[in-house]
This record gives C-alpha cells, structure tokens and sequence, in this order.
C-alpha cells in the first residue's frame, strides 16, 4: 500500500505542477476524495481528487489515463466552484466531495476559507429540522424514478429494460438519501449498507433493488420494478402525512381569492363543454383545477375535493353541476375562515369598489 501512496502523491505533484507551468492562478486547491479519503481502497483503486480550479484555464488539468503496471485507469478531473456552490444548497446526496474531501494543497488560504464555507452551509441544511422544502427536493427523485420506470414499463427489449431500470434504482437511492436528509459517503460500493442505515426507508429496499438487478428477464425486472416502486411511494406518502399534519389553518391569507379564482378559470368552460359536447375541454379543466385543490390541501387545513370524480364522459351536464357542487362546497371553507366572497352586481360596481381600495 506504500507504493500506492507513492503513485497518489506523484499524481498530486504533478497535477500542482503543471498548473504552476500552464495556468498559473488557476488551481485552488487540491483535496483526497473517495476511497482513499475514506480508508476503503484497494490495490485497484483510483485516486479521487477535488481538482478545484478558478477559470477555464484549470480545464487543462483534467486527463484520463490508465495505469499498465497496477492495471488501474484514473480519471484526473476538474470541478468549478459553480459545482461546489450547487452542491452547498443540497438539492442531490452526492456531495461527498465537497462534505468529505481532505485538503492537501491549496494555493491561498481564502480558497481553504471559501470551501469550508460552502461545507458549512451544506452542513446547516443538513441539520435543520426536515421541512415541506426538504420534502419537495426528496420527492424530485422519486418522480425521476417514476419516469424511468414508466419507460422501463413501455420498454420491450431487454436492454432498454435494463437501462431505464437503473434509472429507477440510480433516483429511488437518492430519493430516499433525500428524504432522510442524507449524503453518500462511500460510493456505489457500500450504498446497501448507507441506505440501510436510513430510518425513512422501505423495510426491506436494499433487498428489493437487488431483485431487480439479479433479474435474468424483463418480465421480472418489472415486476420487481414495480414492488420497489410501490414500496417507496408508500413511504414517500407516510412522510407527506406527517408533513400535513403542520398545515395552515384556513384564513384569508391562506385561501382568500382560491373560491373566485376556481369559479373564474373553470366554471363557465365546464358548461360550455357541456353546451358544445367538448370531453376534451371538461376533462382537462377538471385536471387543472384538481391541481390547485391539491396545492391548496398540501398547504392549508382543508377537506379533501374529489374533483375528477365529477367527470363523466357520457354526461357532460352532469359534469358541470358536480363542478358546481364543489364550488359551492368550497365555500365552506371561506365561511370557516370568516372569508366573504368577492361578488359584484356588475362591472360598475367593481370598478367603484376597486379604485376606492388602496391596498
């Protein structure tokens, strides 16, 4: 392992020498990542650097090379601070290199102060108590996982199959890191065991992801898709309950305009859907506004509104009264929340009440 070391120091001289040669001023510094940062290596591990550079000019230090008398290939690449800043606002769990990185060279201690910056920002929204934010970034993940297992569903050769189901399994690891407000450690090779230690988790997920990657058919790599899918939603949801239940109580700053806008974009279209026999615009008005009753509830102590239940494409009257009906009930909600509805008699009326507002 003392020759190891060796190499790993050479790569590291090298790499501050060529910057001194070609592009003076553009390394910041220099950090051990990965697998020997970590103590995890091997006599076939690479070296991982943060190559931290300052401008385009650091680009030159970057090069893929492979190793013949250890049989190893490294691949030696830059990262900017625009990178490391993304990474400080924690919106994926693969920051390692910027949490974990050990510095072993840095060309100005400002770019040492700069980076522990970064890390401790990450670090702030690491220990913050999980939010409604927190949440929305974890469940970006799962609906990337949904997508890819849309595919891998509508896929029919083998490795198409393949492919979008590592899509699944790459963004429902993620998601999850996510959803416990987690970073990866240590890489590819100890994720069962990361994710394993995460309490916000499917029982038995490191188990069903390694059914879907020893599936031998596409047949059973969607069925085992499918479980792992099902199994994260469920957990995804049971965290979005606990979420609600820290909602807004109903008041006019929470839900005040909601009614007026509701009747305003769908109301009429639903009659004039009804009037014309147009499924298409009944239907995907009542999509829409499924999406704000949903938005609402996802904030604000609200009962629930099953508003595609009002669709029925044999009877599009029928459609528009149940729209009706849930306008109507919604207004309960105003009353509740000592909201008056916004009515005029006509435009006139309006026009007088609005100019005489201020605010």
């Amino acid at each position: 392992m003392i020759n190891l070391e060796e190499r790993n120091r050479k790569i590291i001289d090298a790499v501050i020498s060529k910057a001194n040669a070609v592009c003076p001023g553009s390394l910041a510094l220099i950090g051990i990542n990965g697998s020997f940062m970590t103590g995890d290596y091997y006599e076939k591990s690479d070296l991982d650097l943060l190559i931290l550079i300052n401008d385009d000019r650091g680009w030159q230090l970057g090069c893929s090379m492979i190793q013949d008398d250890l049989k190893v290939g490294h691949d030696i690449y830059c990262t900017r601070w625009e990178d490391l800043q993304y990474d400080a606002n924690y919106e994926h769990p693969n920051i390692s290199k910027l949490m974990d990185s050990e510095i072993v060279y840095c060309a100005d201690e400002k770019y040492k102060e700069r980076l522990l910056a970064l890390r401790q920002k990450a670090k702030d929204i690491l220990k913050a108590p999980f939010s409604g934010e927190d949440y929305e970034k974890a469940e970006k993940g799962l609906r990337e996982a949904e997508h890819c297992y849309a595919m891998a569903m509508l896929s029919d050769e083998s490795s198409r199959v393949s492919e979008w189901a590592g899509g699944v399994v790459y963004y429902v690891e993620n998601a999850i890191a996510m959803l416990n407000k987690q970073y990866f450690h240590y890489g590819v090779k100890r994720v069962y065991e990361e994710l394993g230690a995460m309490k916000k988790r499917p029982e038995k997920l490191c188990d069903m992801i390694e059914h879907v990657v020893s599936a031998v058919s596409a047949v059973s790599v969607k069925e085992h898709l499918t479980i792992l899918m099902k199994e994260t939603a469920a957990v995804f949801h049971q965290v979005k309950e606990k979420i609600s239940a820290e909602k807004k109580p109903v008041a006019a700053d929470t839900i005040g305009g909601t009614y007026e806008e509701m009747y305003s974009n769908w109301r009429n279209k639903m009659y004039l859907a009804a009037s014309t026999g147009n499924r298409h615009l009944a239907f995907m008005s009542l999509i829409s506004a499924n999406v704000m009753f949903a938005e609402i509830s996802s904030q604000v102590e609200i009962d629930e509104y099953d508003v595609l239940g009002c669709y029925n494409p044999e009877d599009l009257q029928q459609t528009a009264h149940a729209y009706d009906h849930i306008l109507h009930t919604y207004l309960g909600e105003y009353k509740k929340g000592g909201i008056s509805e916004r009515r005029y008699s006509d435009i006139d009326a309006f026009v007088t009440d609005y100019l005489m507002k201020r605010q």
